[in-house]
């Protein structure tokens, strides 16, 4: 039988993989789908529930790669001293928002002259990293009650504003800020409450260790999962609390779908965090025995989050050029102010339907999987260079 933590590595593996696999098609619906010139795909007036759900399904991806990071923190800690381990968070922290102003803005943009600079989930993971720095300091109930609060809490923020001020911009207030005529700043991901995603997460790692009872810890997550989805179902029907876009009846079952199952994600509210995470638990009580070549097809991406989310972005970037050239539109004009919606006045007749998409997503993993597989095998025979834990 394979050991505890195994299991465990494998099945973080597979969720982190699985993550990052569904992730992709939300960014190649960006480039690729007509919607993406025209209207919000979760706009229950405009959308379809086919447009909607290939965005719903990505909902799932940054709740559960921040949670994945804090649990994935935490197994980094047990080889390490608490100092240590914050010297490891900070480093790591700082890199990520490196990487998301430098490669990931021009991943997204291919402009050399950076017009827009991007706050986004990868500066998300950087910061939150930042921040675990000094949380894992506390006692581990402490970590807990604090993050279940502002997770809870921080709703009570959504009416605050502070219109132009960057820093409350960058703590729970999503905009894109004009730095000057030639920069743009745009903060998708706020701090709050994501800093405390990733600090559930360090908590949680700790039911992963070898001496917990397996058996128990997938009752715990079921039930976690269960409560969650239930309190989420409920706190949405009623309108009561935890989200700033409120669930309206449109006299249409297509449009109440939508409208029910659209929780803010900017910033990411309560009932966002209670549905996302909730089937987070459901999947990490359940899959810890699963065996076979999907998953490890899956765990593969999941052993290489990193390397895969750079790749993936200008994989579908380049193909998206290609795609423009081709049918004689200007490349440039992908992504020309931080988002697709932006685009609307540049790109006329461009974009194409959900098949296409789902066709150009299949392609991007399958040419994305044997340089992931390739990476993980040469990180996996080069243990002892410490560079690789940054990558």
């Amino acid at each position: 039988m394979t050991s505890i933590t195994k299991n465990r590595i494998e099945s973080i593996d597979l969720l982190k993989g699985l993550t990052m696999v569904i992730m992709a098609l939300d960014h190649v619906r960006d480039y690729f789908h007509y919607s993406s010139y025209i209207f919000d795909p979760t706009d229950p007036t405009q959308s379809t529930l086919p447009i909607f759900f290939t965005r719903f399904i990505t909902h799932f991806c940054a709740p559960t790669f921040s949670f994945l990071a804090g649990i994935s923190a935490f197994m980094v800690g047990k080889r390490k001293t608490k100092n240590e381990l914050s010297v490891y968070l900070l480093k790591r922290g700082i890199w990520l928002v490196f990487i998301e102003i430098i490669i990931m803005s021009f991943g997204w943009y291919f402009d050399i002259h950076f017009g827009v600079i991007n706050a986004w989930v990868i500066w998300s993971l950087g910061i939150s990293m930042l921040f675990l720095a000094g949380l894992i300091h506390l006692p581990s109930s402490y970590i807990l009650v604090i993050s279940l609060l502002i997770i809870g809490g921080h709703n009570l923020l959504d009416n605050v504003h502070f219109p132009g001020n960057i820093i409350w911009g960058m703590i729970h207030d999503p905009n894109i800020f004009i730095i000057t005529s030639h920069l743009k700043l745009d903060l998708g991901y706020q701090i709050i409450p994501w800093i405390f995603v990733m600090s559930l997460g360090y908590y949680f790692g700790a039911f992963y260790d070898k001496s917990y009872d397996v058996k128990k810890r997938k009752r715990i997550f079921n039930l976690i999962g269960l409560f969650a989805i239930t309190l989420f179902l409920i706190l949405r029907y009623c309108n009561l609390y935890g989200d700033l876009i409120l669930y309206k009846d449109y006299g249409s079952i297509s449009k109440n779908i939508i409208s029910f199952f659209n929780p803010s994600k900017y910033p990411p509210s309560l009932l966002y965090l209670l549905m996302t995470l909730g089937v987070a638990f459901f999947l990490l009580a359940n899959i810890e025995n699963l065996k076979g070549k999907i998953v490890s097809f899956f765990s593969t991406f999941g052993r290489v989050p990193f390397f895969y989310y750079i790749l993936h972005v200008y994989l579908i970037h380049i193909s998206a050029i290609i795609i423009y050239r081709l049918t004689g539109l200007e490349w440039k004009n992908i992504f020309p102010a931080g988002s697709p919606a932006y685009a609307s006045s540049y790109i006329k007749g461009y974009g194409y339907s959900l098949w296409v998409v789902y066709a150009v997503w299949m392609g991007t993993i399958l040419l994305a999987y044997p340089l992931c597989l390739r990476y993980d095998k040469y990180k996996q025979l080069n243990k002892d260079k410490w560079w690789l834990s940054y990558l």
